[in-house]
């Protein structure tokens, strides 16, 4: 990947998964470092055609007239290169390191993912700096925190997720028994408690300079950037105990959220009205995460916990939450999921928000989200997406259903009041058979997405606790004569 000259300049008004991995990368670019590779090892295996015979170019990510333009720019600003000052140059370094070193985040590592950790161990070497220098003993010792050795196999995690994982697991087990009956929700939600990002006014200060900390992490630390969804999942969880011992949580957690809120009624994950599409046209944007705008998954996820938290559409920020969901619905009746993969994750978010909010869920809109997810049902019962989903023309490409998402269109179908429908039946028969046949679940496939297009993912934990939720919900509300919950998710 490339960066432009002129890229800085925008630094401020991108994701912080781009902030993270393009300023040490940026350092790299400045210092041109060669490549040492002691042990010769190489990847010629990946290249279609030898490696010294591709034509290395930067490319328009998007073929609007904007992408030319930008391509311009840069072929400049690589003449312009050579005449800018040493001195300015390594002003520009040591502000982009004190920036590294400022967010290093510990052994949790650099924004909490692999390339910003990478990337900054690659400008700690280029720098100069000794092996035993503690930003790169730190450093190492993150990036080797991500590494799973099993036998003579091994991979790299691209991060962790356990506030993620902790939070939905505790609403699954808290969807199977009654709270008293089960120690470890206790033990798992004073974690969560303890891990309240409270004393760190993050990036997102930039944008909401008047609120206060109060949000959680995906990762066991990362405190520079929690993140919304996170925060809303964790805040339903606890409220959901009925505990008044967090309380003060709760509290801290919901103010946070609202402050978060962008001006167009949505949220997104961790930034504010982080909306600056002219970026997209920039020659190394083909990730699909150079930005971060609010999105209907996430948007969800905070009117759940409104909802839950007795908040109803006549407040003005729910009001403007709920047009923004609705605004975002496509036309086939589905809603996009930008950080579980796709449609299904996308739409079981949104109606069990607006189930969760009062929403009449017989009204026509709500009705076509219901009919397209029966729609998708596979003739063994279950759902599925690929992620192929991702580029529109590909919408509906299905490998196989998985129980993760069987899971999520049977909790929305049964937000919907579905719960006796044939195709939450057979939803439920798919999970029950999959289990006896197969010892337990398991996604074969990718269930979530970094990057749209670029960068998947597998949680491993999805497979195990929304089935288990799915199924303990259907039992909890089999036969009711009302199957509205009072929970936003």
């Amino acid at each position: 990947m490339f960066a432009p000259k002129w890229f800085p300049l925008h630094l401020n008004k991108v994701s912080y998964w781009t902030r993270t991995v393009t300023i040490p990368l940026l350092v790299l670019t400045a210092l041109k470092p060669k490549a040492v590779n002691p042990r010769k090892v190489m990847i010629d295996e990946l290249f279609l055609k030898p490696p010294d015979e591709e034509d290395y170019k930067l490319a328009n990510p998007t073929d609007h007239w904007v992408g030319d333009v930008m391509l311009g720019l840069d072929r400049i600003a690589k003449y312009c290169e050579p005449l800018i000052p040493r001195a300015l140059t390594r002003k520009a370094i040591d502000k982009a390191m004190g920036f590294v070193h400022e967010r290093l985040n510990g052994e949790n590592g650099l924004g909490g993912i692999f390339p910003a950790m990478a990337n900054s161990l690659m400008a700690f070497k280029a720098l100069g700096y000794s092996a035993d220098h503690p930003d790169v003993v730190t450093a190492r010792k993150a990036l080797d925190r991500l590494l799973v050795v099993e036998g003579d196999s091994a991979y790299c995690q691209p991060c962790v997720s356990p506030i993620w994982d902790t939070g939905l697991a505790a609403h699954a087990l808290m969807e199977a028994k009654p709270i008293g009956e089960s120690p470890a929700l206790r033990l798992a939600c004073d974690w969560l408690t303890d891990r309240q990002v409270l004393d760190v006014a993050g990036d997102w200060i930039s944008k909401r300079p008047e609120i206060r900390p109060g949000g959680w992490a995906f990762q066991y630390r990362n405190d520079h950037y929690p993140d919304v969804d996170d925060t809303a999942v964790v805040v339903m969880a606890l409220h959901r105990t009925r505990d008044r011992a967090y309380d003060e949580a709760i509290r801290s957690g919901t103010e946070w959220v609202l402050g978060m809120q962008s001006n167009n009624g949505g949220w997104a994950a961790f930034d504010v009205d982080n909306e600056y599409t002219i970026l997209e046209h920039m020659p190394f944007a083909d990730h699909g995460a150079l930005l971060d705008p609010p999105t209907a998954d996430v948007t969800a996820r905070c009117v759940g916990m409104l909802a839950q938290l007795g908040w109803r559409e006549d407040h003005p920020q729910m009001s403007r939450a709920l047009a923004f969901l609705k605004s975002e619905q496509e036309k086939d009746g589905s809603w996009y999921g930008r950080w579980g993969t796709n449609y299904v994750y996308g739409t079981w978010s949104v109606l069990a928000a607006l189930n969760g909010a009062g929403e009449d869920m017989q009204a026509p809109y709500i009705r076509r989200a219901v009919d397209w997810i029966k729609s998708r049902q596979m003739d063994d019962g279950g759902w599925g997406e690929d992620c192929a989903s991702y580029w529109d023309q590909r919408k509906l490409e299905v490998k196989a259903a998985t129980p993760s998402q069987t899971a999520w269109a049977l909790l929305a179908l049964m937000a919907a009041g579905e719960v006796d429908s044939e195709a939450v039946a057979g939803g439920v028969k798919y999970l029950t058979d999959y289990f006896t046949e197969k010892g337990g679940w398991r996604d074969e496939y990718y269930n979530a997405v970094g990057f749209p297009r670029v960068f998947f993912l597998r949680y491993h934990g999805y497979a195990s606790y929304f089935p288990l939720w799915a199924l303990a919900r259907y039992r909890n509300l089999r036969g009711r004569n009302n199957s509205r919950t009072d929970l936003g998710l």
